[in-house]
């Protein structure tokens, strides 16, 4: 038997009206949102077996089935999202702290991809996270110039709820 404590500890993915997988919250906050009518349970039964999925929460007047999955049955007003400004931290974040050309974490640095004096922008199209000695050894030349590929192709960071949805659909696949 599980005790509410773990029971508490699990998290459910939230969607939105129209099933698009936004995030993923506790077991409290799901519980809230089911109970105030704002959202409903999505695969509250498995197909195979026709058994409750999820968990059980009881209090003195209530017995919820709370589902790993609900969706949201009003629509939100989208916020909006800017792209974040190019800086050091957003460029780090975006690649995982490790040099893009070497994948070292130590003594990072931000590189243009096209140098500046070549005509290169200050972009997040043009701009990665190297360590100080691949910077250097690359100097005021290109990747193809200096023979040192980048092991990804920088672009802006994607938003949030995207991101989110695009790794929720991938571990779907694999599971």
């Amino acid at each position: 038997m599980t005790s509410l404590t773990e029971t508490l500890n699990h998290s459910v993915v939230v969607f939105s009206k129209n099933y698009l997988p936004l995030n993923r919250i506790n077991i409290r906050r799901a519980i809230v949102l089911l109970v105030t009518g704002k959202a409903e349970p999505v695969d509250f039964l498995t197909p195979d077996t026709e058994l409750p999925v999820g968990w059980q929460v009881k209090s003195p007047s209530l017995v919820l089935q709370v589902p790993p999955h609900i969706r949201l049955t009003m629509t939100a007003q989208e916020r909006v999202w800017k792209v974040p400004a190019v800086n050091r931290r957003e460029v780090l974040k975006r690649d995982k702290h490790s040099c893009q050309y070497c994948g070292s974490r130590h003594k990072l640095t931000l590189d243009h991809v096209i140098p500046r004096s070549k005509g290169g922008k200050h972009c997040w199209d043009n701009i990665v996270t190297a360590c100080e000695r691949c910077n250097g050894k690359k100097g005021d030349r290109t990747p193809e110039q200096a023979g040192m590929p980048l092991k990804t192709r920088p672009k802006a960071p994607t938003h949030p709820t995207v991101a989110f949805a695009n790794e929720f659909w991938q571990q779907q696949r694999h599971s």
